[in-house]
């Protein structure tokens, strides 16, 4: 039998290296003959001798390979028949499931694990999607790169790494096979079971340290507004909710002071309050034992930022954002993102003028220790941004410093007082700039100030911030993550209903107080009627007494109305959109503001926001104007919901009950749905 498996195979010869394998006889018989010719040249003799033996090895060698040529071959043959079979049942017997998987998603192969795990033979053709519903052919890598895919199946969870391995260099070499087309491929599959992984990873994430620190907002203020005998019983009462609530989670409180906690949590409990949407905010402000002003609180927690320490700065961080937009709210910042939570009511007015005291010295410290003032206010400048303007411009001119305010286009609503400012010598030579004259007259001596904004990619020039080391911030507006970074002076103050009610409280005390000039006081009463919507939003003790300031100086009501009187094509506009609102959950106003023919349409789609606040039963309005190729979104609401968080859903910001967005690259029904899924949402959530 092996004689006839011998003949058969005696007609294979050598090829390739197995081949110069035997190479050495070629040379070592040519050494030989130039060995024996050289012997002979020498002593015939001698070489007769020589080439006698060489003749005998020459046929030896002939012999040899004749005799031992098929059996080599053929123990080559059997081995490599034996190897195959080795790596087939390695292949087979692999300790991880292994397949192969044609391009159109069907099961080539199956190794002995993957069989058992499928309950299925190693010959199986299904398609991969009906084994395992989450992989499908579009899933497969389209290149020679690995991809992987986690999925479920059964009870246990596994990473597949695939991997497309071309069959056209594979059958280069074989006569018996060829592809087809040019892109013949085979799928290779990894199943790699990581159960065990994935549930350790969540035990690390669910153990991972979380710090916060919780601040009552008010406690003095409401401790004043009780009776002396019920205070401590008031403070007693509010320390044992905020420490049940938290104990209740499974995290450690710790008094540090009287209105200050430190806490310390893991991950799965901050999940918990966090699933609660902390409400704990609105718990404490039930306490009532007499207290005219209810408790409110802050809290800032800092997560996934590394250690304790690492926590324990982001948490101050978070902290610091929550007291600056206003209190009454949770901010949650890990390593990726910031989360807000609350903030669903307005900020208590605090009539203390120590800061505004103390921010009127550093401003005008800063402005003396610089050459050149450089103010700016938002894009698309307005009578609020645009007054606060000109009360740091008059500030800085007492102080004899060139000023200059940055504007970009110039909209009809400011256009009155821009031309007013314009026909004063103080104003009338180089103190209104475009962008470009303000980049050449910025640089490190100079002072940047931002009013009514404190977001860079709000501002009128966002390039002036890097051309300075010293930078200004007077805002009014709550914080958000987006802010102005490395400023030298930063005041914002949620608490106040503009910015130039801010500007004014500031200059009664920069330099024993500035008197302004008649149409610079009526500039900055301009900006205060605006914003409050006529002493009717957001008014407090504060915007009284700014307004009474400003009337001291010389600010006249009657003349402000005058320039605020609109033409008949924005009072036809501003009809239009409060005649087309739509009524959304019984509680919100939706409409749209047509833009052809008017000037400054966000100026009257924020105007007939307002208009829409006084239907009965509208709890928010919301009115989109379509202006140079962006939405403008503009929300109002009184008293019953935050506007501020829901325009901070679609990347934009505000106040608690004035706020707004710009949308790019939609239009008008798009920003409509985009508006309403929106509040869908934040409803289901609770956070409205």
């Amino acid at each position: 039998m092996k004689d006839d498996k011998m003949g058969n195979k005696a007609q294979l010869r050598y090829s390739g290296r197995l081949l110069r394998h035997w190479y050495w006889c070629v040379l070592l018989c040519l050494l030989l003959l130039f060995l024996t010719a050289g012997t002979l040249y020498v002593d015939t003799l001698a070489g007769c001798i020589v080439g006698g033996f060489s003749l005998v090895l020459y046929l030896t060698i002939l012999i040899l390979d004749f005799y031992y040529r098929p059996r080599v071959l053929l123990e080559l043959i059997d081995f490599s028949q034996r190897f195959g079979g080795v790596e087939k049942d390695l292949l087979n017997g692999m300790l991880i499931p292994f397949g192969l998987a044609l391009p159109d998603g069907r099961f080539a192969w199956l190794n002995e694990l993957l069989c058992q795990m499928t309950e299925r033979g190693s010959d199986c053709h299904k398609n991969i999607s009906s084994v395992f519903p989450e992989l499908t052919a579009a899933a497969f890598p389209q290149n020679e790169e690995k991809t992987s895919e986690e999925i479920d199946y059964g009870d246990r969870k596994y990473k597949v790494v695939m991997k497309r391995v071309p069959l056209k260099e594979m059958l280069a070499g074989v006569d018996i096979a060829e592809p087809e087309g040019e892109t013949c491929d085979i799928i290779v599959l990894y199943f790699l079971d990581i159960t065990e992984l994935t549930v350790l990873k969540q035990e690390n994430f669910e153990q991972k340290p979380a710090v916060g620190l919780l601040y009552i907002d008010n406690y003095d203020e409401a401790m004043d507004s009780v009776e002396d005998v019920r205070r401590s019983m008031l403070g007693a009462l509010v320390e044992r909710r905020i420490t049940k609530y938290i104990i209740s989670a499974g995290g450690l409180i710790k008094n540090l002071e009287k209105d200050k906690y430190l806490l310390v949590m893991n991950r799965v409990s901050l999940d918990s309050l966090m699933e609660d949407r902390f409400s704990l905010l609105e718990d404490v402000k039930t306490v009532n034992l007499g207290n005219s002003m209810s408790m409110t609180i802050s809290i800032g927690i800092g997560t996934d930022n590394g250690n304790y320490t690492e926590n324990y700065d982001a948490a101050h961080v978070a902290i610091e954002m929550a007291l600056a937009r206003g209190g009454d709210q949770a901010v949650v910042k890990d390593q990726d993102k910031i989360s807000f939570y609350g903030g669903k009511t307005q900020r208590s007015e605090s009539n203390a003028r120590v800061r505004a005291r103390v921010k009127a010295q550093a401003l005008r410290e800063l402005i003396g220790t610089r050459e050149r003032v450089v103010v700016m206010g938002h894009k698309n400048t307005d009578n609020d941004s645009l007054g606060a303007c000109v009360g740091v411009c008059s500030a800085a001119m007492r102080s004899g410093k060139p000023v200059h305010i940055v504007l970009g286009e110039i909209t009809s609503s400011i256009r009155p007082w821009i031309n007013t400012l314009k026909d004063n010598l103080e104003y009338a030579d180089d103190v209104f700039i475009n962008h470009e004259q303000a980049l050449q007259l910025t640089n490190e001596n100079t002072v940047v100030v931002v009013v009514d904004t404190n977001r860079p990619s709000m501002v009128e020039c966002e390039e002036l911030l890097y051309l300075t080391k010293t930078i200004v911030v007077l805002d009014h507006h709550r914080q958000s993550t987006d802010k102005i970074e490395n400023a030298s002076l930063s005041y914002i103050d949620s608490a106040v209903s503009s910015a130039c009610e801010m500007i004014t409280e500031i200059l009664q005390y920069y330099e024993d107080g500035v008197r302004l000039k008649p149409y610079e006081a009526d500039c900055i009463y301009a900006g205060i009627i605006i914003d409050t919507n006529n002493f009717m939003a957001k008014t407090g003790m504060r915007t009284f007494e700014a307004a009474a300031y400003l009337r001291r100086n010389g600010a006249d009501v009657t003349r402000v109305r005058k320039v605020f009187r609109n033409d008949m094509a924005t009072y036809k506009a501003r009809a239009e959109a409060v005649r087309h609102a739509e009524l959304y959950m019984d509680s919100y106003a939706i409409s749209v503001c047509p833009a052809q023919g008017l000037d400054s349409p966000t100026v009257v789609g924020a105007q007939a926001a307002n208009e829409l606040l006084n239907i009965i039963g509208v709890k928010a309005s919301f009115v989109l104007t379509e202006y140079n190729d962006k939405i403008y979104v503009s929300a109002r609401a009184i008293d019953e919901v935050n506007v501020q968080i829901i325009m901070e859903r679609m990347g934009g910001g505000g106040h608690i009950n004035i706020a707004g967005a710009q949308l790019a690259g939609v239009d008008t029904d798009q920003a409509r749905v985009m508006l309403k899924e929106v509040l869908t949402q934040m409803t289901k959530e609770g956070a409205i």
